[in-house]
């Protein structure tokens, strides 16, 4: 299938209508670029949905983003890389930031940051643009890693899959804050409120091939706390 694409329009919103449009609390939606881009940045693995021999499938890849452009890469006799030619696809990112603890189990929920992707996946073969697309996702993982170690040898380049899924249609939706509760149930002996959860990098673990004075490389420096 030929690949076709509207200009990058970093200003414009995505719409909100159709299956991209936000229907269960509406008012937690966003189609503005900032807020997807934010979460879709701030995440590791995308659980990405197509249609493998005409059943549903969902597989979690790691992935990294270049403007309206979202890069996949796995192996390239993968369920996911021999199914995906030009054919849409859907893919989901969510961070979860805290359980949200009711006075009911109905009013119980979690504060969550989500987007919600449509597109098409189209594979990328031409070699120079598949090793810039390996570099994105690497850059995603870990900044700056990439030019610390060697270049990928070709036969790992041709054994890996890549795909760029242009993004034709996102939604951001986003919970925040306390329980919602019916405060006419109020019972000051029932504990409410919110768990926060956070992710986090823990300190660096070197291989046991690792000579025991050797410094953490820069690039993990930069993101490793502590």
């Amino acid at each position: 299938m030929a690949r076709s694409r509207t200009p990058y329009l970093p200003e414009s919103p995505f719409t909100a209508a159709g299956i991209n449009r936000v229907k269960q609390i509406a008012k937690r939606g966003a189609y503005d670029r900032e807020s997807v881009f934010a979460i879709l940045d701030r995440g590791f693995v995308a659980h990405v949905a197509f249609i493998d021999e005409g059943r549903p499938v969902v597989i979690p890849l790691v992935y990294g983003r270049n403007d309206d452009r979202l890069f996949l890469h796995g192996h390239r006799k993968s369920r996911a890389m021999t199914s995906c030619d030009g054919e849409p696809v859907s893919l989901c990112v969510t961070l979860v930031d805290g359980i949200v603890v009711g006075r009911s189990i109905f009013e119980s929920s979690m504060n969550y940051r989500s987007v919600v992707v449509h597109g098409r996946a189209f594979p990328i073969e031409e070699t120079e643009a598949r090793m810039e697309a390996l570099r994105c996702v690497s850059e995603h993982m870990f900044p700056g890693r990439w030019d610390e170690v060697r270049a990928p040898y070709d036969k790992e380049i041709k054994g890996t899959g890549v795909y760029e899924v242009v993004i034709e249609a996102a939604s951001a939706k986003v919970r925040a804050g306390p329980p919602i509760d019916d405060y006419d149930e109020f019972d000051p002996a029932t504990w409410v409120g919110v768990v926060p959860v956070t992710t986090t990098l823990g300190r660096p673990i070197a291989d046991t091939c690792v000579p025991r004075d050797a410094p953490v490389p820069a690039s993990l420096s930069r993101i490793v706390k502590g």
